[in-house]
Formats: C-alpha cells, structure tokens, sequence
C-alpha cells in the first residue's frame, strides 16, 4: 500500500468513526426517553417496577434525558415526574446535590456555574476525536511562525554588526 492508500483508510475509519459516535448519541437519547415514558406510564398504570433503579442511574436517566441543563430541582421534580420515590431520602435535594457533584467530579456531567442557587448541570459528551491530517499541521505550523512574528522586539530589515567585547584594556584607555 501507498502512503495516500493510508491516508485515504484513516480518512474513512475517521469518518465512519464520527458517524457511529452520533449514532451513538441519538441512541443514547432515545433510550432516555424510553425510560422516561416506561417510568411515567408505569406510575399512571399502579406498576411498581421489577427492577428497582438507584438515585444515581435515575439521575443519570434524568439529565442524559434532558438534553438541556439542569438545576438540581429540575432533577428533582423530574425524578418526581418519571415516579421515582424520592420520599425515601430525608432530604431528597440533598441526596440530588451529593450526586450530582459526584457525577460532575467522575467527569460524567459538567457544572455550569450561574447566580447562586441557579448552578446547573449537563450531560458531558464524549469529545470527537480529529485528525490532524498534514494540511491541518502545516496551518499549525504557519500560526506558530505568525505568534513568532508578532510578538517580535524589533524588526531584522538589516543585519546589525556584531557587537565587539572591549578588553579591560580599552576600557581603562577609554576611562582615561
């Protein structure tokens, strides 16, 4: 193989790597809707569910769900809405705060600082990884040369002689 047949492969796993990576996504999405309905339709119906979920994967469900950020009494009034008993806690906003910055810390959501008492929190989605192909490089490469350039002290148009080093003797003869 060829160096371009290389580069046209790493192109298209690239490619298909980011399109599987939003696929992923939308599905992600959807499952969180899903279980957000299923939740919702088994509280209406009087079904308690077989599985019973912990605070932690509900509020997972809850914000991935969202797909905006959330207060922590927007998690809490959904965890309510989707007929999760939060009645259990003896304080439920507290026991939300606590996974929240533990999800946040874990790197699962991201904290969006606002007015206190308005912070918010979203899902954190993975990152798309980019090829640094050699067009994008070689850009890199001329805005390293274009930082040096600016913040140059002075400008080169013509050589400056080299400067001469005085010995102490003509120093002493110059002093005199």
């Amino acid at each position: 193989m060829t160096h371009e047949d290389y580069r046209r492969a790493l192109e298209a796993a690239t490619r298909e790597y980011e399109e599987l990576g939003a696929k992923r996504r939308e599905i992600d999405q959807r499952l969180a809707e899903l279980a957000q309905t299923i939740g919702t339709l088994s509280k209406l119906l009087g079904l308690t569910p077989t599985v019973p979920m912990g605070l932690t994967d509900a509020i997972r469900l809850v914000v991935r769900g969202a797909g905006v950020p959330m207060t922590p009494v927007d998690v809490r009034d959904r965890l309510q809405a989707i007929g999760f008993d939060v009645s259990k806690y003896a304080n439920d906003l507290a026991a939300v705060h606590t996974i929240l910055k533990r999800l946040n810390e874990s790197g699962e959501l991201r904290f969006i600082p606002r007015a206190p008492g308005k912070h918010q929190y979203t899902w954190n989605r993975p990152a798309t990884p980019v090829v640094l192909t050699r067009d994008i490089v070689r850009k890199m490469y001329e805005n390293t040369a274009e930082h040096d350039a600016m913040h140059a002290t002075h400008v080169d148009d013509e050589p400056r002689p080299p400067r001469r080093r005085r010995g102490k003797s003509q120093k002493r003869a110059r002093q005199a």
